[in-house]
């Protein structure tokens, strides 16, 4: 447990560079969003089966509503200030989808990790309120927050990295290129049979 009493001096920050946002990473952004075009574009193309029969015109709505909500769900935004530290969302994303939290610096008590159910580390601030708030750790500029972190809380964060490195979402990029490669054809092919 990294609590706020730590012993290690953190590093100085300038305050110019409060107050601070963060987005998320571009990279995990496109590869996500790519990633949903290509699984779910072929679907208003490929034949109806089983006797229900859905128009492609409501597969393509409930498609595009599913692409909407994703991308409202990847404009997370960290916010910096000299007093608390925030996860926002655009104001046309509905609170019901994402919602975001505030954390004033006082409130903090401690930085927990957790183990995923795939072998790696989140973590979460500790209230002392004992409430947990979890760590963005998909945004650009990762080590520049953790820095933050430290200055405003006192607690080191030297062993904080982030959950997955770029290149697991390079190569996530790669494969859904190829994917989107595949649907174009699967796409070319079916048009040309009805044509």
């Amino acid at each position: 447990m990294k609590s706020a009493q730590s012993s290690q001096k953190p590093q100085s920050i300038s305050s110019t560079e409060i107050p601070a946002t963060f987005n998320l990473s571009p990279l995990i952004r496109v590869t996500l969003l790519g990633l949903y075009v290509a699984l779910t574009a072929p679907l208003p193309l490929l034949p109806q089966t089983d006797g229900v029969a859905i128009p492609p015109k409501w597969l393509w709505f409930g498609i595009g509503l599913g692409f909407i909500a994703l991308y409202g769900a990847l404009s997370e935004r960290v916010i910096v200030t000299e007093t608390d530290i925030q996860v926002t969302y655009p104001a046309w994303v509905p609170r019901l989808l994402r919602k975001g939290w505030v954390l004033p610096w006082a409130e903090v008590k401690a930085l927990k990790p957790r183990s995923t159910g795939q072998g790696g580390l989140v973590y979460y601030f500790v209230s002392q309120a004992e409430q947990a708030y979890l760590l963005p750790m998909r945004v650009a500029g990762f080590s520049r927050l953790v820095r933050l972190v430290q200055e405003k809380t006192g607690i080191d964060t030297s062993d904080v990295r982030p959950l997955a490195q770029p290149w697991m979402y390079l190569t996530l990029l790669g494969l859904t290129l190829l994917l989107l490669v595949v649907d174009s054809w699967t796409i070319w092919t079916a048009l040309s049979l009805t044509a």
